[in-house]
């Protein structure tokens, strides 16, 4: 394929990441906040974005498979059907005033994420091995867009009409609608079994997770989207219990998700010049920085500099995750690699999502942010071990090719 072409296709993926982004943060923004004044138990506000979290995780197998035998761009267009029918349930769920359907309904957003979860993977797939890094990153740029889009959609359709927040979910269903057009512009890899890489040998998925690479991207991913999703699933309840309005709540959302993607302009690059080992550590501090200014303030300045440099670090150690597992497995290998991968992140996402409430609700905002402590120090001491076992390689290849 020419390589414009390629970089066409990156960039219409990064426009389907975009409109599935907006509905994901649009979700994060207020699905708690719904979920609080629908639930009889409070501590279950955070309920319907957990059960996203683990909707994902259930589909990753499965969509990994499905695109395996249809192609990617087929997949694709299931996933956004799927985001199609999660904006009408939780719109419906929210009109009948019933928690339980309006938990289905986030159920379905999840499934339309296990899907959008191959994005990233389809525009390493459209480059060569050197552009893969940048590929991923420009896809994720996409969040861009959506971090603008996400918040302001919140705040302007949560107020129409009798019953709030019923246009905002609606909405979900509009844009699914766009991505589901947009995909029939894409120009994607057909399955794995019309292609010679399925004639390519490939290993035992026990084989290749037991690459020490592959352990070190997974952890950089998990620690990365768990403090994430931890921390920012807590905050809109958070700011309302500290007094904070809905509106000061989109604004830190708004700003959080700019933190996630704006870097990944760059993130490439740096990638490509310092090797994801770096990038991933530089990340790991980030977040940090974050921890700092979640245990020393509650106003709205603690809460916006906190999230933004909670969405850089995350930025940081999931696209250097996913740049280092890249390189792990061959093109016959690539499905089943990737699902496993995105299958442990997003269940631990799951255990991290249903932790959040529950930790907020007896426990406050500090300790929410305690908590993510251990975690850090477990991606720490990974990427440092990581980091010595890869220069000690290196020194070994140097003195074979001298010898």
């Amino acid at each position: 394929m020419h390589p414009k072409t390629n970089w066409n296709t990156v960039i219409l993926l990064s426009l389907t990441q975009a409109l599935f982004q907006t509905s994901t943060i649009l979700v994060s923004t207020l699905s708690a906040v719904v979920g609080l004044a629908l639930a009889s138990d409070k501590s279950l506000a955070t309920l319907p974005i957990a059960v996203i979290s683990v909707a994902t995780a259930a589909m990753l197998i499965p969509a990994s498979l499905f695109i395996r035998k249809f192609g990617q761009r087929t997949g694709f267009l299931v996933g956004t059907t799927m985001g199609m029918l999660a904006g009408f349930i939780a719109w419906y769920g929210v009109i009948e005033h019933s928690f339980f359907i309006f938990v289905f309904g986030n159920l379905f957003i999840g499934f339309y994420q296990g899907f959008a979860q191959y994005y990233r993977f389809a525009a390493a797939d459209s480059v060569p091995e050197a552009s893969k890094g940048r590929a991923i990153s420009f896809v994720l740029t996409g969040g861009v867009i959506a971090a603008i889009a996400g918040p302001n959609l919140a705040r302007f359709t949560q107020d129409i009409g009798s019953t709030p927040f019923v246009y905002s979910y609606l909405s979900i269903t509009a844009l699914s609608i766009v991505a589901f057009i947009v995909m029939f512009m894409l120009k994607l890899q057909r399955p794995s079994g019309e292609s010679a890489v399925a004639h390519e040998q490939a290993r035992p998925l026990v084989e290749i997770i037991g690459q020490k690479t592959i352990a070190t991207a997974l952890i950089s991913s998990i620690v990365g989207s768990s403090v994430m999703v931890i921390v920012m699933t807590a905050t809109p309840l958070a700011m309302q219990a500290h007094g904070h309005t809905h509106d000061d709540s989109a604004m830190v959302i708004q700003w959080h998700v700019l933190g996630m993607f704006v870097p990944s302009f760059f993130t490439g690059s740096l990638i490509d010049r310092f090797g994801a080992r770096n990038v991933i550590l530089c990340g790991i501090f980030i977040l940090g920085v974050h921890v700092s200014f979640a245990l020393t303030g509650t106003d709205f300045l603690h809460f916006v500099s906190g999230l933004i440099f909670l969405g850089i670090g995350w930025n940081f150690m999931f696209i250097g995750g996913t740049a280092l597992l890249s390189k792990t497995y061959r093109p016959a290998e690539k499905e089943k690699t990737q699902a496993f991968h995105d299958f442990i992140v997003f269940g631990m996402i799951s255990l991290s999502s249903f932790s959040a409430g529950g930790i907020l609700n007896y426990s406050g905002w500090m300790a929410v942010n305690l908590a993510v402590i251990p975690l850090l120090l477990i991606a720490l001491i990974t990427i440092l071990i990581s980091k010595r076992n890869y220069r000690l390689g290196l020194i070994v290849r140097r003195n074979t090719l001298n010898n």
